[in-house]
């Protein structure tokens, strides 16, 4: 029931657009106004509010995290956010503390990009500065590491996924492309410089490209269709040569984002409000296109998955689209079009729709959509955040303030007719990655497990996209032809949460009646807030989340009064018009019930409600009138007691007395100034303290009760009710020194006024003494005494600000000013006795500190409606206790989520209890499935990784899982069992065939992975027969795969070659490939008129009679090397290629550093021994202290099936958890053979993880791993007993 210091934000600036990000944590933080809101997306809940901006906050991202993490690596909450003054910011969010903070100029910061290049730096951050800088910060110093300015106005910036050395700069009318980004110094250039155009229908197009549209599809498809974008530069091409039919200007101006794709290599993806562009950055040209309809809502942000070839799109009306890669099978007119494709094709509804594209153009089906939203002036999309770490889930951040949290399921896929043109997906499903065998249309694994000891065999949680489809390079055709593991399905939406802001104008706060004695069992500190737009809403200060929402007026909300700690009076009126008369709505409300009761219902058009005043025993309470006389009215029997007479004066100010007399005897009021007190001391005096709005006192007779007021000559007078009977009293002249009282407020004996001059008038009523003291502020507006017994400190509200004055010691304690350029303070109030609260014009309400200097708290003492699991929030030491105890536990003896006395020392009693609340909270699924994952512990590890939102984990353990699997069906295959050490033998399809055997489970049970029927046992492959990888892992793929992948995208760049420069680039990869007679045909192409005519019809007599004889090869390789010590790299390598010497070109672009081109030539056409050779190679390169990106080199490692030196090159990195973790995968699969070395090895690395895990307090882990390490392990458990005894 504590308040802290907090924020609750509400409608957002327009500036706060598309500062929203949804990190690796599952939390989402987007800007409001000057805030950083923090959102927990499982329950939904706010659970953190950062504050230290001065402008509005325009970018947030929080940090990757994709490091190792440790006791002194911890995981933390890192965010970072630049506001339009730009000032960035990095905070930790569990403490609500800066990190650090910088600046580079004052204009709004553009763009920020965390960067993740080597191991040992994870500090590092990229920001955009406008006009044209990009400046690389430490993120933890605020030290800035180098400065880059180019020439040209940039816009934003994208970083390639796949290459961390390769930069996208988007500026007004070109794309600048960096190839030399460095951490270690600034890009020595400023980039190759491109511009869009457009091919214009006069010039020479071949007869393979699609970027030219003519003829009878030109004249159904339109203009749209013809649009089709490629990048031509370095020079800005004059309309002259955009072609004769192009009138449109093509500029970059209207391009909404800029971004490269995550599942692809080399691809960008450029988003205009009626159409996406995909572009091959190694052609520079558009392979692909995605038009909006003409009645479709125009596109305004694209987040492209990792996972899946998968692109979310927002749209303007709010709703979000999912398309899916298609990769047409077939190019024949009969072809069906699958019904959610046919808005793709721009209205065509035929068969021969596809007869319009090349059938090579890359393709995104239109999967699913979101139901669209009611969009206004005042409620827009303002952007889209996707959960890095499933890719399932979206928030959809609104205008408004509201963050809609968006998941991706999936339902059965159920052949309808094709005539319903309104059912997605029709003929053409999606398909789930398999089948758990014995388990019916269960989703994910169809392999056998690792041991089948009879227990339950759950489905897979479908925790990310990964697990709700499989690869959409191996969909089914749209009849059908290709067998599937899984089952057809279909995606859908389904909204799982909403987090509603502030209601948008707020107009009035009032917190319900304070803490005492007698309420505090069934207390909540509800504060109401009013709208202009008629909404109540009533929030709980002890977790800032909305209680009760309440749309009771018609009208914009002037005022609340607390009737009670479960009722409220709240009066509302339209803007009054020009004669002054309005009509009052007055209503009482029961939060209990709902239920309003409407007082005044009987009175039409009068003056406006002014406010409303309460007794403090809620007896009775006064309706003030603008300037008119003031109503008394009966709260428990709701009726009016007396209205003022017309000719009573105008009241300015008006205040209860705190103090009521018990007894009914006549009490004679002091009619003169010299009394001691306005109040007979033969009565007993009780302060309201000692009772709440809840006072059983009203069952009895009515308690009189006291009220002052002043009029506008300053007078006061002073009236008593009790019962039915309203009595004046005494009139007391005010001090001279004050001005016009315009409020006041009353505690024990002490009266304390504000006047419109700034004065504070100060009565102390028991000593007789008053005392004005100028507060140097314009008029005040309100003043009130905060609660508590003796606690005479008060908040003055005036105009431009907000002071805290001590009575006792009559001085100002702290103050708040707003300048112009801030926002406005609409109201005020006590929240508790130490805690102010505001509402602000920026429509956020904020809880300060009594100093007026911090509105946020660190978590640790945080309350929430809802428990937030996040392992982020525990200590280091308990986070990691957390995962190793998920991940593995051999030394108890059943597999339990809970900790128990394993961690022994004393102080670890607090974090045991806060791991076992988080278990606890954790997903049932998950819960259930962890004990019996049929692949042991890197299953667990990679289901761990992925509840942490552990980046590198998620990462590492995907590999190694797909790797062990391979392995091992190698190891079981009866045929590939003989080629030791290739991986690639564990994947076992022929690429350029569509269809694969199928497999049924041996009886012998012999294969881990994918079984072979009994009579087949002999001679039928057991290996997978699906990628293991897909394409997001690029040279981690298995080669088959890999190899397919790279002749299809060759097939792509042949059909959009359109000038002889990429019509030799073509011909130039074809023979890198083997694909020697489509490169002769290329080169005979060439016309005559042309000046590499001669040149080119010479080497397409060289490629096509070449001889693979001793003579005619050293020949060749002698040219070719002469070529390549003369700066004619690629020429050599091409020679070398002819004559089948890819280890030789692989070798000589390693000693020119060209790593890239080595390693895809060697995984796309070498042999696995050949390849392997290159492959090694390149892991010492990224081993090498130059480059330091060892954690890449593992990943290589396991992709080559080189589980040893996984091993240890881990122990060299000091990742002792990981190595002990892959040490058990490895020997639950048997993967390793049964060597000395091998031996040696594992004894290393328990030793080490034992140590790790002793260092954490786990004395039982470290025993059980000390016997798992023979010897050593032996020895050192005799040290260990020794310092024990």
């Amino acid at each position: 029931m504590n308040i802290f210091p907090r924020t609750i934000t509400g409608a957002l600036h327009s500036q706060n657009k598309n500062a929203c990000d949804w990190g690796w944590q599952s939390l989402v933080a987007y800007g409001c106004h000057t805030s950083v809101v923090v959102i927990d997306t499982k329950a939904v809940q706010v659970i953190q509010t950062l504050e230290k901006h001065k402008s509005n906050v325009v970018k947030v991202k929080w940090a990757r995290e994709n490091y190792h993490h440790t006791i002194d690596a911890p995981y933390t909450l890192r965010l970072a956010s630049a506001d339009a003054g730009g000032q960035i910011i990095v905070w930790d969010v569990k403490d609500a503390s800066e990190r650090a903070s910088f600046s580079e100029g004052s204009k709004p910061v553009l763009d920020l990009e965390w960067l993740s290049t080597q191991d040992a730096s994870h500090d590092l951050l990229v920001a955009l500065h406008p006009p044209y800088s990009i400046v690389l910060w430490n993120a933890d110093t605020g030290i800035k590491l180098w400065k880059k300015t180019f020439t040209d106005n940039i816009i934003s910036m994208t970083f390639d996924p796949f290459d961390s050395s390769n930069l996208a700069l988007l500026g007004n009318d070109c794309i600048l492309f960096l190839n030399d980004f460095s951490i270690n110094k600034s890009p020595s250039s400023n980039g190759r410089k491109f511009y869009i155009t457009t091919p214009g229908t006069s010039g020479p197009s071949p007869s393979t490209s699609s970027t030219n549209l003519s003829g009878g599809a030109d004249k159904k498809i339109g203009h749209r269709f013809r649009r089709v974008r490629l990048l031509v530069g370095d020079n800005k091409p004059r309309s002259s040569q955009l072609g004769v039919e192009d009138t449109d200007s093509i500029t970059l101006n209207e391009c909404l984002q800029m971004t490269y794709l995550q599942s692809r290599r080399q691809h960008l993806l450029l988003v205009y409000p009626r159409e996406i562009l995909i572009l091959d950055l190694d052609i520079y040209q558009t392979v692909g296109m995605i038009p909006m309809e003409r009645s479709g809502s125009p596109f305004q942000q694209v987040y492209p998955c990792k996972q899946r070839d998968v692109l979310l799109c927002l749209h303007e009306n709010g709703s979000i689209s999912v398309r899916v890669r298609r990769r047409p099978r077939s190019t024949s007119p009969s072809a069906a079009t699958p019904v959610d494709q046919i808005g793709n094709f721009v209205g065509l509804t035929g068969g021969d729709s596809l007869l319009s594209h090349d059938p090579h153009d890359v393709i995104y089906d239109l999967r699913c959509q979101s139901d669209p939203l009611r969009v206004t002036k005042h409620m827009r999309a303002f952007g889209l955040a996707c959960c890095m770490s499933t890719e399932r889930q979206m928030g959809l951040l609104m205008s408004d303030g509201r963050l809609l949290v968006w998941s991706l399921m999936t339902v059965n896929h159920v052949p309808t007719s094709t005539t319903n043109v309104h059912t997605q997906m029709v003929l053409s499903p999606l398909y789930s990655p398999g089948v758990v065998p014995g388990v019916t249309n269960s989703d994910f694994e169809f392999l056998p497990p690792l041991s089948n000891t009879g227990r339950q065999v759950l489905p897979h949680p479908k925790m990310s996209l990964g697990d709700l489809i499989c690869q959409t390079d191996i969909t089914g055709d749209s009849n059908g032809s290709q067998p599937q593991q899984g089952r057809g399905v279909i995606l859908k939406f389904v909204l799982t949460g909403l987090s509603c802001g502030v209601a948008s104008v707020p107009t009035v706060i009032r917190m319900c009646p304070p803490v005492t004695t007698r309420n505090i069992h069934k207390y909540k500190p509800l504060v109401a807030l009013g709208s202009s737009t008629g909404l109540v809403q009533v929030y709980n200060l002890t977790t800032g989340s909305l209680w009760r929402e309440y749309n009771i007026h018609t009208s914009c909300i002037r005022g609340i009064e607390w009737v009670g700690l479960s009722s409220f009076l709240s009066y509302s009126y339209h803007n009054p018009p020009s004669n002054g008369l309005v009509r009052n709505e007055l209503l009482l409300l029961d939060l209990l019930t709902g239920r309003t009761t409407p007082l005044r219902g009987h009175k039409g058009d009068e003056a406006p409600i002014e406010c409303i005043k309460v007794s403090h025993l809620k007896q009775y309470f006064i309706v003030m009138l603008k300037e008119k006389p003031f109503e008394i009215w009966d709260l428990k029997n709701r009726t009016i007691l007396r209205e003022m007479p017309a000719s009573f004066p105008v009241v300015t100010a008006l205040e209860w007395s705190p103090t009521h007399h018990k007894k009914r005897s006549a009490v004679s009021i002091q009619e003169t100034v010299g009394s001691s007190s306005l109040l007979d001391a033969t009565g007993s005096t009780h302060h309201i303290l000692d009772g709440s709005g809840d006072s059983k006192l009203s069952q009895t007779s009515a308690t009189r009760e006291h009220f002052f007021f002043a009029e506008s000559n300053r007078m006061l007078h002073h009236f008593w009710v009790e019962g039915s009977v309203v009595k004046e009293g005494s009139r007391l002249p005010s001090d001279s020194g004050l001005g016009s009282i315009t409020c006041m407020t009353w505690k024990g004996e002490t009266l304390v006024m504000g006047d419109a001059d700034g004065m504070l008038g100060v009565w102390d009523l028991k000593a007789r003494v008053s005392r004005n003291y100028p507060t140097h502020r314009s008029s005040i507006k309100k003043v009130k005494f905060a609660p508590g017994k003796g606690n005479l400190k008060i908040l003055c509200l005036w105009s431009e600000g907000l002071d805290i004055w001590d009575i006792k010691e009559v001085r100002g304690t702290s103050s708040m000013k707003v300048t112009k350029e801030q926002t406005k303070l609409i109201d005020a109030d006590w929240a508790a006795s130490d805690k102010p609260i505001i509402v602000s014009s920026d429509g956020c309400i904020r809880v300060y500190d009594i100093k007026l200097k911090t509105t946020c708290s660190p978590m640790d003492y945080a309350e929430f409606a809802d428990p937030v699991f996040c392992p982020y929030l525990l200590s280091p030491k308990a986070a990691l206790a957390m995962k190793y105890t998920m991940q593995h536990q051999p030394w108890n003896d059943e597999y339990t989520l809970q900790l128990s006395k394993e961690y022994e020392t004393p102080e670890d009693e607090n974090f045991i209890r806060a791991v076992n609340d988080q278990f606890d909270i954790m997903p049932q699924k998950i819960k259930n499935y962890l004990p019996i994952c049929p692949y042991g512990t890197a299953q667990r590890c990679l289901l761990a990784a992925q509840l942490f939102g552990d980046e590198a984990e998620t990462t590492f353990w995907t590999v190694a899982l797909q790797y062990l699997k391979a392995e091992k069906a190698r190891v079981n295959c009866p045929v590939h069992v003989s080629t030791p050490d290739n991986p690639g033998a564990g994947y076992h399809s022929d690429p350029f065939q569509g269809e694969v055997p199928g497999a049924l489970p041996s009886s012998n049970n012999r294969s881990l992975l994918m079984d072979t029927r009994e009579e087949e046992v002999v001679t039928s492959c057991s290996c997978i027969k699906d990628p293991l990888l897909d394409t997001c892992y690029d040279i981690l793929c298995d080669s088959k795969s890999y190899q397919k992948y790279q002749l299809e995208r060759l097939s792509l760049h042949d059909s959009k070659r359109s000038t002889h420069e990429q019509t030799m680039k073509c011909a130039e990869n074809l023979i890198l490939m083997g694909q020697f007679d489509r490169a002769v045909q290329l080169y005979l192409e060439t016309e005559a008129e042309n000046e590499s005519y001669y040149l080119d019809s010479i080497l397409a007599c060289l490629v096509a009679t070449v001889k693979l004889t001793g003579a005619s090869q050293s020949t060749i390789k002698l040219v070719a090397t002469s070529l390549i010590a003369n700066n004619k790299l690629s020429e050599g390598v091409q020679l070398l290629c002819l004559i089948n010497k890819g280890i030789d070109a692989c070798r000589y672009l390693i000693t020119y550093r060209e790593w890239n081109q080595a390693v895809w030539l060697a995984k796309a056409t070498l042999p696995f021994s050949e390849y392997c050779t290159v492959l090694r190679r390149y892991v010492d390169y990224l081993c090498s202290p130059t480059v330091n990106q060892k954690t890449k080199a593992i990943l290589v490692l396991l992709s080559m099936g080189q589980f040893q030196q996984v091993l240890e090159v881990l122990m060299s990195m000091h990742y002792y958890d990981r190595a002990g973790m892959f040490a058990e995968a490895c020997m639950e699969f048997d993967v390793l053979p049964d060597t000395e070395e091998i031996r040696s090895l594992l004894e290393k690395v328990y030793l080490e993880y034992a140590r790790y895990l002793l260092a954490l307090g786990n004395r039982r882990a470290y025993g059980y791993y000390c016997n798992k390490a023979a010897e050593k392990g032996h020895k050192v458990s005799q040290e260990l007993e020794w310092m024990e005894d």
